[in-house]
């Protein structure tokens, strides 16, 4: 009997337990995707076979257009963020309607496929629309150059110098191990390959973004060995036979993080870049909570499709970072995607945010690997003092971490947006 009262009062107070912890429910979403796999672009093939003195591999898809693995790819991790969504109770079964989800990508084939594999993932057989400017140019995702946010030449060239430690040719010299590792990948032995004897000079394209010749290219050849072991190409064709493993491939990617530090990363072209972009993203968080005006469709799941320049670009303005798996600092791999969740504690009715970065690994994009718990994706999670781990996730104060999203938008930037 006194066993019998015991498990009753353990009964009891674990009840209790369960009705005291905290429970969150998840009200929206705001997911900034890079593109799936493709081949290089046209420009980049020229210039990294110029400067390597050789052809590169053929592919079947046409330069800078979603390869059918890129799809195959982004759609599993579309299945498994659908399948979370659902089982958080963000979205229902069955096919959404357009207060479920928006989907808004950049008008590039990659980009609006990638849009498609995503959602096809997440909704099969429904055939989600894909929304996207008619222009050649969306103002939230290539706006720079003349008519949009106008970028300062000495500006840039300063905070480039300032990234790479004052000198263009102090940082040639100092990343000259990760450099020769590259080299060896893809030059061939004893015959010219200009592209390691060019000494690096700034520069600025057609648009007024800046450029440093010589990085760029050693920057383009690393991606490009990224997206070959991404593709399942054959490892003789693969870094010319040079890498049978991620890990010697993440290494051969080293000089896509001095790259992304002297441009896209500078907190001055992120600015001018990525405001407009976090403008909306802010706005979005706040439907539900307070009126907004010039926003972005109101929706549960708002999905924009871009590239990792716009990604580059919204991470600087918070002040986050991320280094998963066997990527370098700061890589955007093949559909990864920045994530802003808003959440709603509904015991007190506060709500927090919860920003993170999320992608698969080289051997999951490689391999189609099944997302699920046993092979989940590499997550990095924003955080700061006032922040709280939850099982859940990191959660972060509503109104903190509003203060954070929108400090660093230039409104000089901030041009009305049509969806």
């Amino acid at each position: 009997m006194a066993l019998r009262l015991s498990l009753v009062a353990l009964s009891g107070s674990l009840s209790m337990l369960a009705l005291a912890a905290p429970h969150y429910v998840l009200e929206k979403v705001v997911e900034i995707s890079r593109h799936g796999v493709r081949p290089p672009t046209a420009d980049n093939r020229k210039a990294m076979e110029i400067g390597s003195g050789r052809p590169w591999i053929s592919w079947l898809t046409a330069d800078g257009q979603l390869t059918g693995h890129g799809y195959s790819a982004a759609w599993l991790k579309g299945q498994y963020e659908g399948d979370q969504y659902r089982q958080r109770g963000l979205i229902g079964a069955g096919c959404p309607s357009a207060k479920d989800i928006f989907v808004w990508a950049s008008p590039l084939q990659r980009t609006r496929a990638t849009a498609e594999a995503l959602t096809d993932g997440a909704f099969p057989g429904c055939g989600i629309t894909i929304h996207h400017s008619p222009e050649k140019n969306d103002p939230l995702f290539q706006n720079q150059g003349p008519g949009y946010a106008t970028l300062d030449q000495d500006t840039q060239r300063k905070g480039a110098l300032a990234a790479l430690g004052g000198s263009l040719s102090e940082a040639q010299k100092r990343l000259q191990p990760e450099i020769s590792l590259l080299k060896q990948a893809v030059c061939q032995p004893d015959k010219p390959c200009p592209i390691f004897d060019k000494i690096w000079e700034i520069k600025f394209a057609s648009d007024g973004r800046i450029m440093i010749t010589g990085l760029d290219t050693l920057a383009a050849m690393a991606e490009t060995l990224r997206l070959e072991w991404s593709e399942n190409k054959p490892l003789s064709q693969v870094a010319f036979g040079h890498a049978n493993s991620a890990a010697q491939i993440g290494k051969l990617m080293a000089m896509l993080t001095p790259k992304y530090d002297a441009t896209n990363d500078q907190p001055y072209v992120a600015q001018r870049g990525g405001s407009l972009l976090m403008e909306q993203i802010a706005k979005a968080l706040q439907q539900g909570v307070t009126p907004q005006q010039d926003a972005p469709p109101e929706t549960r799941w708002l999905l924009y499709v871009a590239h990792d320049v716009n990604i580059a670009y919204l991470r600087t303005l918070l002040n986050f970072s991320w280094q998963q798996g066997d990527y370098p600092r700061g890589t955007v791999q093949p559909a990864g995607s920045l994530v802003f969740e808003r959440w709603k504690e509904t015991q007190s009715g506060k709500r927090f945010i919860r920003i993170l970065f999320q992608g698969q690994s080289l051997d999951q994009i490689r391999q189609l690997s099944p997302i699920d718990a046993h092979q989940p994706l590499l997550v990095t999670e924003l955080t700061f003092k006032g922040c709280k781990e939850t099982s859940i996730g990191t959660l972060c104060p509503y109104a903190p971490m509003m203060a954070r999203i929108t400090r660093n938008i230039d409104d000089g930037a901030i041009t009305p947006v049509q969806y």
